[in-house]
C-alpha cells in the first residue's frame, strides 16, 4: 500500500515537472526577443484642427525642443479628461508665465477610445494650439503601456512625464519629482522619479475589504520579489523620465498593459537607470478603468511572464536601441 503511495506521489511530481518543462518551452519558443516598436501610417500624424493639416509628430531620437513633455493615456475618458487637463494646463500657463523661457507639451494619446475622448482632447488643442497640446488617436486599443510608449516616442521634451487622465494625482506636484530628479540625476542623464501612495497604505487598507487587502500585498510582494525591490509603488500613474532614460526602457518594454510600469522598473534597474520615488498628494477618482480582482490578477500573472522571459532569455535588452 505504501509503495503504491508512493509511486502515485512520484508519477505526479514527474508530471507536474514535465508540464513545467513543456511550458517554459512553450513560452521560450513563442516568445518575440525584441518588442515591435511600429505604428501605422495615421498614428505618425496629428491634426491641426485650424487647418486640418496633417502634420507628422517628432521622434523620440530628435533633438529635444521644449522643456517638458506631458504624455496622458486616454481610454474612454471623455467625462474624466477635461477635469486633468485644466488643472495641468492652469500650472503649467501659471508656470510658463512666470518663467518665460519655460515651455511644454502635452499630447493626449487615445487608445483606441469608443467614446468621444479625440474630439474632447482636440478641443484643447484648438484652444491652446498644436504647439502646447496634440492628440495622438490609435487605430486600435493596445493598451496603457503601448499607449504611453508612443506618447513617449512623439514627445520634444528634455523630460517627459506620463499622467494619468484621471487627474487622482496632484499635477503641481511634478515640480516635487523635478527636484528629486535634479538632486539624483548623473552625468549619464539616465533617471526616473517614480510619484509614490506608499505613504497612503495604512489609510487605504483602512477602507479596503480583507480580500482586496491580501491581494494588494499579495502582489505588492510578488513585485518586490520578482522584479523591483527598489521601489515601494509601482503603480502610480504619475512618473518623470529623462530623455535618454525614455529611449532606453520604452525602446524594450514587452508588456503594454497594467504592469507595465513594472516591467519598465525592472529594466532601469538592469540597465543601471537611477530611480527615485517622492511621496505625492494622490485622490481615488471614480471610473476607474481596472476590475480590482480580475486586473491585479491578470498584473499578476504578467509580472512573473516578465520574470521568467527574462530569466530564460526569451526575451532580451537592447542596451543601445539607437544613438542617444
Amino acid at each position: 500500500m505504501e509503495c503504491s503511495l508512493c509511486t502515485a506521489l512520484f508519477c505526479l511530481i514527474a508530471l507536474v515537472v514535465v508540464f513545467l518543462i513543456v511550458s517554459l518551452v512553450i513560452m521560450y519558443v513563442m516568445s518575440v526577443p525584441y518588442p515591435d516598436l511600429g505604428r501605422s501610417e495615421n498614428e505618425k500624424y496629428f491634426v491641426n484642427p485650424s487647418t486640418s493639416e496633417k502634420i507628422p509628430f517628432p521622434t523620440i531620437h530628435d533633438p529635444a525642443s521644449v522643456d517638458l513633455s506631458v504624455i496622458v493615456p486616454s481610454y474612454n475618458e471623455e467625462d474624466r479628461l477635461p477635469a486633468m487637463l485644466d488643472e495641468a494646463l492652469d500650472y503649467l500657463e501659471k508656470r510658463q508665465q512666470k518663467h518665460r523661457s519655460f515651455s511644454y507639451e502635452i499630447i493626449i494619446v487615445d487608445d483606441g477610445s469608443k467614446d468621444r475622448t479625440t474630439e474632447t482632447a482636440v478641443s484643447y488643442s484648438k484652444k491652446y494650439g498644436t504647439d502646447k497640446v496634440r492628440v495622438l488617436t490609435f487605430e486600435k486599443n493596445r493598451g496603457k503601456g503601448g499607449a504611453v510608449r508612443l506618447g513617449m516616442f512623439s514627445a520634444r521634451g528634455k523630460l517627459l512625464l506620463f499622467a494619468d487622465a484621471d487627474g487622482a494625482s496632484k499635477f503641481s506636484d511634478v515640480v516635487k519629482l523635478e527636484t528629486e530628479l535634479n538632486k539624483i540625476n548623473n552625468k549619464d542623464n539616465l533617471c526616473i522619479v517614480c510619484g509614490s501612495r506608499a505613504h497612503l497604505e495604512k489609510e487605504a487598507i483602512a477602507t479596503r475589504s480583507l480580500f482586496r487587502t491580501f491581494l494588494m500585498k499579495g502582489f505588492h510582494f510578488l513585485v518586490w520579489f520578482t522584479c523591483v525591490r527598489s521601489v515601494r509603488d509601482t503603480q502610480c500613474g504619475f512618473k518623470l523620465l529623462t530623455r535618454d532614460a525614455a529611449v532606453l526602457v520604452f525602446s524594450n518594454i514587452h508588456i503594454e498593459r497594467w504592469a507595465f510600469d513594472v516591467e519598465m522598473l525592472y529594466l532601469a534597474q538592469q540597465l543601471n537607470i537611477t530611480l527615485g520615488e517622492v511621496a505625492v498628494t494622490w485622490q481615488e477618482i471614480e471610473g476607474t478603468k481596472m476590475v480590482p480582482v480580475w486586473s491585479w490578477l491578470q498584473m499578476g500573472r504578467d509580472i512573473l511572464v516578465i520574470r521568467l522571459r527574462y530569466l530564460l532569455g526569451a526575451w532580451k535588452i537592447n542596451s543601445k536601441p539607437k544613438t542617444l
